[in-house]
């Protein structure tokens, strides 16, 4: 190289140094910059925390596709907007999710391979416009009807809309995708594959705005091709669903090539397309065309979509076009058409007249016989009036053409925005705000043996819910929200709901109020609470009166002036903001719980604001002061509950395409800031942070795809097991019973029971012993009732928190067997591909009489008694042990095939103690503990019985008398198998003995009669009539004063008693005849017979 060459690239390398030093950060370099590798942070075992789903699903959720077996009618899949797929064998008796493995969870559409039905295919990301909608990351195919996924591509689409499998050939496929909903860009158009899958190209559609939302193929020629195309935008602030792009086209070569059909369309800027064909006539097309500002028509063609006719001005209301739209034939009726609407449309006409479809609800104070809101449609073939319609509140089916409906109550698919907990006793309940499904509340728990059902779940609100409160003095008073700060105070007890929303004064604007307006209870004060619209309201009344705390805090602009599909529009253009947030209001409310009139709020255009002196004045934070784009959307604030002056900020930037999480951290009021989204992966939004209440730096995020903790403050992040791939946008902490509360947005709520053991393990010296056996919360004690009555398979129950003293553990190491040592040496051969020596015959033999490692727990009460001991397989990592509050079982012990532990009753209120070991090879070594806790009652009854005291005194009395009764009469049920030997013995002996067998004959007797004394007639016991009672049924009327916490009443009292006195009989009886088999034993020795099987060595 040239020195001059060399002195230009210097100085080239120079400028671009310094380009790169001073040129501003974007949100991705600012994410960069703040993202740290925790290298020297540890993963800890986190397998004992799993969530358990409650539901509830007398809700259900948004349906976004169905589809029925070409050969199994019974055999549906049916996709949600936000939930995964679902699918069934049994026409909807039972279902089972399909896709909860996989890395997307809203689903756009699904389609069964007609040639081969086991292949099935889902397009991730539904194809609606709303403003909660969520993203995919692509096509996934299963070649085992469900059991296993693979993505297939086109992973930025985000929004798939259709699917359509060649008829006779697998390997070809069309996927409508129609691609970003927030930003131009990314896969949008129609694809193709002909080698199933392993590579698409796209044939229609452009790279910016314009995406397919629907695809059509003629039934007698799949080389016909109809789709329908889209430009539509969201943002922030507007919603345009139109563009020149969209139209209708078609293809007569399979879809490598497209015409646009033009004759008889409207020439505007046209918006959402449904298409359908005739299944009669497939000449005949029809398309329902949104045109400008959500009007519309349905329009027909009879001749391939040649030429138009527009039938009539129907189009899709509610929400608008973009929300439905889709259009459906019937196939056993020409010119039949349904178009799913708020209410679903039908016209038997072509198109030319529409009616509602019957049994339709008419407002939500009326009885519903079937939910609004519809977006999918199936036929049977072999039934003309059978329909399945799948809504906002899941699927409805209907045998006779729509006159009545049948609701599946086994889907639990509800999207909730947020959730919120009380201190109901004794069993905590939870509220949320659901999409489109009012608000609802239900226990966290129940004392049923079963679960949690429908039935215990009711609503607080109507309509599209939001957030929900809980006052903290009344536990029948809490608040639920409708859409836009439609703000109520519910009171539970009489069911009234006071509309308690605040208003503008005389001459004040009108108040901007978001979709889902926040609201805070002051954890100071439990009258006084707080709502914004674009200023911040306080109450000092449970919101009987309001005043205004602030100014508006936000950029109050016309939305109509911002830009919209890449550029600033003409008020003429396809502007659709009638069902979406208002703009420029507040998002979130925080009040430190440290010091009052300290409250943080947050906007959707880029601002937090905080004040110190209860709204006096404020001081304003723009977003941009974190590094973040100018219009970052604040998705929730959160006071630190331990430092004034630390505050937590999750925000969100996925409206403008930006799909990366952002968490932001305070420590001086605002004034310098700290990313602490570290390690969260990219594509995962942020909705919401939960501090611990004891622990400072034990945190926990609400994310798009999964729940995460940090146990160090937020340096590093894991996420919790146990829950689908699904969004979660809202958590919640109940304190009393330290329970992590999760709202997910599809799958209904989530509940971690007791995460208390993950303060301990932010030890790292509890981590690094041997083993540690965490402290539980109180177990309550009860008695499971079954008050459930008859169901069958569709009746939907949710799990109840496990019942007992729930044990974390943490293990560092667990014993290895020989088998397992040899494995693991075996496999590090395998890898290098070298020879696998033989053990030898000896260690095998080993390896077959070896039993493994058991973790035992030994349970002790307040005075060191030995309660009863509990054994499982250990885990390495945490891990969950149980006591299930039973005292050790008194039942004999025996050594038949199958036996399990049985358990004595339960133990009575009070101190005990917990103490970890493991078993290995006869040893029995000390791990941890004794943990000390408590057993509390749940409830008392309403009449007094017996008390502790006497119940512990009947048990051990009890205990006693039962091993003493067991032990005589095992002895005497193995003398009548000695006396039968002994017959066979006589039998064989060397010689005859006539007075041996006389003598047999009257042990025999004797024993039969005892047998009929103490036992009941076995000619009666043939035909079922009773006879009198034995030492048996005494002891089981004992035992029944254990079986409640009532204790044991006189009666039970009398019939230990009276079974006392006959064990003492019963002994003396047994230990007669057992001296007279004895005897008579000894004799027949005598005779030389050959060994008796169990007689020992004689």
């Amino acid at each position: 190289m040239s020195q001059t060459k060399k002195k230009f690239m210097k100085r080239l390398l120079i400028i671009l140094l310094a380009f790169l030093l001073f040129s501003p950060l974007d949100a991705n370099s600012q994410r960069k910059r703040n993202k740290k590798e925790n290298t020297d942070t540890e993963k800890v075992s986190l397998n004992a925390f799993k969530f358990r789903n409650i539901g509830p699903a007398f809700l259900s959720g948004r349906i976004s596709d169905i589809a029925i077996h070409p050969n199994n009618e019974n055999i549906w899949y049916v996709t949600a907007g936000s939930g995964g797929v679902w699918m069934t064998d049994n026409a909807g008796t039972t279902w089972n999710p399909i896709f909860d493995n996989e890395t997307s969870y809203s689903i756009g559409a699904i389609a069964i391979d007609a040639s081969n039905p086991n292949i099935i295919w889902v397009g991730t990301g539904e194809n609606v416009g709303g403003r909660h909608v969520g993203y995919g990351d692509g096509i996934y195919k299963s070649s085992d009807g469900g059991k296993t996924w693979k993505n297939m591509g086109l992973k930025k689409s985000e929004h798939i809309s259709k699917i359509i499998v060649h008829p006779n050939d697998s390997n070809v496929l069309w996927v409508a995708v129609q691609g970003p909903l927030w930003n131009s860009g990314g896969e949008r158009g129609l694809y193709k594959t002909v080698d199933g899958g392993k590579n698409w190209y796209k044939t229609l559609g452009d790279s910016e705005w314009t995406g397919v939302t629907d695809i059509m193929i003629d039934p007698r020629d799949p080389s016909l091709i109809y789709a329908a195309t889209w430009d539509r935008h969201r943002t922030v602030a507007a919603y345009m669903g139109g563009g020149p792009g969209s139209g209708i086209h078609k293809s007569e070569d399979g879809g490598e090539t497209w015409k646009k059909l033009t004759k008889g369309i409207p020439k505007s800027n046209l918006g959402k397309i449904g298409i359908a064909i005739s299944y009669q006539k497939p000449d005949v097309i029809y398309a329902a065309i949104e045109e400008d500002r959500t009007k519309g028509g349905v329009y027909r063609s009879s001749d391939r979509g040649e030429s138009w006719k527009k039938m009539s001005n129907t189009v899709s209301g509610g929400t608008g076009p973009h929300y439905y739209q889709e259009l459906y034939t019937s196939p056993h009726e020409f010119d039949r058409l349904y178009l799913m609407n708020v209410h679903i449309l039908t016209s038997k006409d072509g198109g030319e007249n529409f009616e509602q479809l019957t049994n339709e609800r008419n407002f939500y104070y009326y009885f519903d016989k079937k939910h609004s809101d519809h977006h999918a449609m199936a036929f049977k073939m072999s039934d003309p009036d059978y329909l399945m319609v799948g809504t906002d509140a899941g699927i409805y089916e209907s045998f006779d053409a729509a006159k009545n409906w049948h609701y599946f109550l086994n889907l639990p698919l509800t999207q909730f925005y947020k959730v919120a907990v009380n201190n109901q006793e004794p069993f905590y309940h939870i509220f949320g705000g659901t999409q489109d499904n009012g608000s609802a509340g239900g226990p966290s728990a129940t004392d049923e043996e079963y679960g949690i059902t429908n039935r215990v779940w009711y609503k607080t609100l109507m309509a599209d819910g939001h957030q929900s409160a809980t006052d903290p003095v009344y536990n029948e008073i809490m608040y639920a929200t409708t859409q836009e700060g439609g703000f109520h105070r519910v009171d539970l007890t009489t069911g009234e709901q006071v509309y308690i929303k605040p208003q503008p004064l005389d001459g004040d604007p009108y108040e901007r109020f978001n979709w889902d307006t926040p609201i805070l209870v002051s954890p100071h004060n439990p009258a006084k609470i707080y709502i914004a619209s674009h200023r911040v309201w306080e109450s000092e009344n449970r919101g009987d009166s309001w005043t205004a705390i602030s100014d508006d805090q936000t950029r109050n602009e016309n939305r109509i002036e911002l830009p919209i599909l890449g550029r600033k529009q003409s008020w003429d253009n396809s502007w659709d903001v009638k069902a979406m947030s208002q703009y420029n209001t507040i998002t979130s409310l925080s009040e430190s719980p440290v010091q009052e009139g300290l409250i943080w709020s947050g906007t959707d255009d880029g601002f937090i604001h905080v004040t110190t002196n209860g709204g006096n004045s404020w001081k304003e934070i723009p977003v941009t002061n974190l590094g973040l784009p100018e219009r970052t959307f604040v998705n929730d604030i959160k006071a630190d509950l331990f430092d004034a002056n630390t505050v937590y900020v999750s925000l969100d930037n996925h409206k403008e395409g930006d799909l990366n999480p952002y968490l932001y951290k305070s420590s001086d009021l605002g004034k310098t800031w700290k990313s602490i989204s570290n390690n969260i992966p990219e594509r995962t939004l942020i909705w919401r942070l939960v501090q611990d209440h004891v622990e400072k730096d034990l945190l926990f995020l609400a994310t798009e795809f999964g729940v995460y903790t940090s146990l160090n403050g937020g340096d590093y992040w894991q996420k919790l097991p146990g829950t689908p791939t699904i969004s979660f946008r809202d958590l919640v902490i109940q304190k009393r019973e330290n329970d992590l509360v999760a709202a997910s947005f599809g799958r209904g709520f989530f509940v971690l029971d007791d995460y208390s053991a993950l303060r301990g393990m932010m030890n790292k010296e509890n981590l690094d012993r041997t083993a540690k056996l965490f402290k539980p919360r109180d177990a309550k004690l009860f008695k499971p009732r079954n008050a459930l009555g008859n169901t069958g398979g569709q009746y939907y129950v949710a799990e109840n928190p496990t019942f007992g003293a729930v044990f974390t553990y943490h293990l560092n190491e667990i014993p290895e067997t020989i088998k397992s040592k040899r494995k693991k040496i075996e496999s590090s051969l395998n890898k290098e591909n070298n020879d696998i020596p033989f053990p030898g015959y000896d260690s095998l033999t080993d390896e077959m009489r070896e039993k493994p490692a058991m973790l035992l727990m030994s349970i002790n009460d307040s005075e060191g008694n030995l309660i009863r001991n509990v054994s499982q397989k250990p885990s390495k990592g945490t891990g969950k042990i149980v006591w299930d509050l039973k005292h050790k079982s008194y039942s004999t012990i025996t050594a038949r095939s199958g036996w399990r532990e049985m358990t004595g009753p339960f133990v009575t209120p009070g101190k005990y103690t917990a103490t970890l070991y493991m078993q290995k090879d006869g040893n029995i070594e000390l791990l941890d503990g004794p943990v000390e806790f408590n057993v509390n009652l749940l409830r008392e009854g309403v009449l007094k019985g017996a008390s502790f005291d006497e119940y512990n005194s009947h048990f051990s009395d009890l205990a006693l008398l039962y091993k003493k009764y067991s032990q005589y009469s095992d002895r005497f049920n193995r003398l009548e198998s000695k006396l039968n030997l002994l017959e066979k013995a006589l039998l064989l002996s060397e010689s005859l003995s006539e007075n041996s067998f006389a003598e047999l004959k009257n042990v025999k007797d004797e024993y039969l009669s005892i047998k009929d004394k103490y036992g009941t007639s076995p000619s009666k016991n043939e035909i079922g009539e009773w006879d009198k009672p034995t030492i048996g049924s005494r002891l089981s009327i004992a035992n029944q004063g254990l079986s409640t916490f009532y204790g044991p009443t006189g009666m039970n009292k009398y019939n230990l008693e009276v079974a006392k006195k006959l064990v003492d009989e019963y002994k003396d009886d047994v230990e007669s005849i057992n001296t007279m088999v004895e005897d008579l034993e000894e004799k027949i020795k005598d005779l030389n017979h050959p060994h008796i099987s169990g007689s020992g060595i004689n």
